[in-house]
């Protein structure tokens, strides 16, 4: 299924968007040098790339490299294409130079052209063993070795953009490997030569800078039908197809807009419709920059209010510019393992599924939030919120991120792991103005309630955006308590080091019954001392702590870890409810 979505994607492409991917038997790959050859095939000079990537060409399909001596056709690098190397290897660098030889020779045998003339000139005079002395590679430095890949060019044209050249290449690829088994393909169904190794895929964060294979096949233990030793023909697809579903996923992994990292895995997505346009709105959606994708005048545009109009849209059922809602919407969470690729999930919906999805998703993340902060939360800013802002690891994260997505798109229950991380951060957490940080922060308040939504199937009657001042229960009650009491104390002793909230807030949460008539006695005091400086602020705050303590029989021995999210939501609707009031008052006041 995975593959035939690729291969599919890759078809579209080739109709589409000719100029992103390469036809078949081709690839791009980067290039740090030309080698400038004579009409008579002699090295005259070696050309640097301007740019540190190097110029990007299309090539013909690479070996995919291991131990073992592979030579490429007309891009390689410079063991391969002049016999020298950096490792102290001469003799492996002879082999590699006579491997390349061999086929150039082979290749370009009967090809009719100049250039392919001067690359057989150049193969059949070139001698590794001078190949440092000479001047034209001394001249080009150190940098000659450093594994960057090298290309022909002649009389000032590349070797590569000559027709014949390019030609004899594309009938040379149509025609089946000698050692090809012809079966019927998996991805298409047709009887075809079945590839025995597939390409390697980069970009997949951590995984080895060379690629790794999505399917291969090394060891006894994968083999079954009697393919011993056969490797692909294991699990049989044809040339065209492995070409096909490689080309296109490495496309994915290059383009920005096309995918995102979360944790230790790497999330693509297309549309098989307006493929662009619901890249870029999937984008915006998971975007974790701090700042919006630019526009076309080159302004940063903000991510908030692009979400704002697609869920309004969404909401009233109107169309989106550019998208097709029935288009059929892929996305693939892959995470590296070893030298493999892991399929952490695959989801094909529609992409108006999609987009429902999210809205639902953000719909149970609005929380009460202050005036300067981001109204909807990313994925990246929710994972964030689970872990250690001091730590160089982020284990939760790596393990979180391909979950998390899947419960996003899917409306699938959050992974419980997200509510437990999040509630042990905050108590894990103590509020440091010169770090910036918060045990109750926005973030930890939002994940709880999506997670008492969904998970738990509470309605949004009870789990309400801002304070619900109708809800009775004693742990939400006693998070509202603990933060008047917090406030209190502020009134009271403005600028206080230590603080009720970084000294029991952590028990208050978990054992109210031990913690809270000691925190009460002590607002007794603060009370006192507030009653003396301005006696009608003392007035309201013991009101608004009858108020609440009235709605408490008797104060819970435990709260369960469920109970404790309730008693953080209750904490943060009151202390937001707060911060909104002083707002209100700082408004005024500037009005007057």
């Amino acid at each position: 299924m995975i593959l035939q979505a690729l291969a599919d994607y890759y078809e579209y492409l080739v109709v589409e968007h000719p100029d992103r991917v390469a036809r078949p038997g081709w690839c791009s790959r980067q290039v740090a040098f030309m080698l400038e050859l004579s009409l008579q095939g002699r090295l005259v000079g070696i050309i640097p790339a301007e740019e540190k990537r190097g110029w990007t060409r299309t090539v013909p399909e690479q070996a995919k490299r291991t131990v073992g001596i592979a030579a490429n056709l007309l891009c390689d690098n410079a063991t391969y294409l002049l016999g020298i190397d950096a490792k102290g290897k001469p003799e492996r660098a002879r082999q590699c130079f006579e491997a390349a030889r061999e086929r150039h020779l082979a290749f370009l045998a009967d090809v009719d052209s100049p250039a392919a003339a001067a690359v057989r000139g150049f193969f059949e005079t070139w001698d590794p063993a001078t190949a440092v002395d000479d001047p034209v590679v001394a001249a080009a430095g150190e940098a000659l070795l450093a594994g960057g890949n090298l290309v022909f060019r002649v009389s000032g044209r590349e070797a590569l953009e000559d027709p014949a050249i390019a030609g004899a290449w594309d009938r040379a690829y149509l025609q089946p490997s000698d050692d090809a088994a012809i079966m019927t393909c998996l991805v298409s169904g047709e009887k075809a030569p079945i590839a025995r190794l597939h390409p390697s895929i980069k970009g997949v964060m951590g995984s080895q800078a060379m690629g790794a294979s999505l399917v291969g096949f090394n060891a006894r233990a994968f083999e079954s039908y009697g393919h011993d030793e056969e490797q692909g023909l294991n699990a049989p697809v044809s040339e065209r197809a492995t070409f096909a579903y490689a080309t296109a996923l490495n496309y994915l992994l290059s383009d920005r807009k096309h995918h995102v990292r979360l944790g230790d895995t790497t999330v693509v997505y297309w549309a098989d419709k307006n493929d662009d346009a619901c890249a870029e709105l999937t984008y915006d959606f998971f975007d974790a920059r701090p700042h919006g994708p630019a526009s076309a005048e080159g302004a940063e545009s903000d991510p908030d209010q692009l979400i704002e109009e697609v869920m309004t849209k969404l909401a009233c059922g109107l169309p989106i510019k550019g998208v097709d809602l029935d288009a059929n919407f892929f996305v693939l969470g892959l995470a590296p393992n070893a030298a493999r690729l892991s399929v952490r999930f695959f989801q094909r919906s529609t992409f108006g599924d999609v987009l429902d999805n999210l809205r639902r998703h953000y719909d149970r993340l609005d929380v009460a939030r202050a005036p300067y902060e981001k109204k909807y939360l990313t994925p990246y800013r929710l994972l964030a919120e689970t872990e250690n802002p001091n730590s160089k690891q982020k284990p939760a994260t790596s393990v979180l991120g391909g979950a998390l997505m899947r419960s996003i798109l899917g409306d699938l229950p959050y992974p419980e792991a997200l509510y437990e991380n999040a509630i042990l951060r905050v108590r894990a957490t103590q509020d440091n103005d010169e770090r910036h940080t918060r045990k109750v922060t926005r973030g930890r308040a939002a994940i709880v309630k999506a997670y008492l939504l969904k998970n738990k199937g509470r309605s949004e009657e009870e789990v309400t955006v801002s304070l619900n001042e109708g809800r009775t229960d004693a742990p939400y009650v006693l998070g509202r308590l603990f933060s008047v009491l917090e406030s209190i104390q502020e009134a009271a002793s403005p600028g206080v080091n230590a603080t009720i909230k970084n000294k029991y807030y952590d028990s208050a949460s978990a054992t109210p019954s031990v913690v809270f008539p000691l925190v009460i006695k002590l607002s007794d005091r603060h009370l006192e001392k507030l009653g003396r400086d301005g006696k009608g602020l003392a007035i309201h705050y013991e009101r608004m702590r009858g108020e609440l303590l009235d709605r408490i029989d008797a104060f819970p021995k435990r709260l369960t870890l469920e109970e404790q999210g309730d008693f953080i939501l209750g904490y943060h609707h009151q202390t937001q409810k707060r911060y909104e009031k002083k707002d209100q008052d700082a408004h005024q006041n500037q009005e007057a």
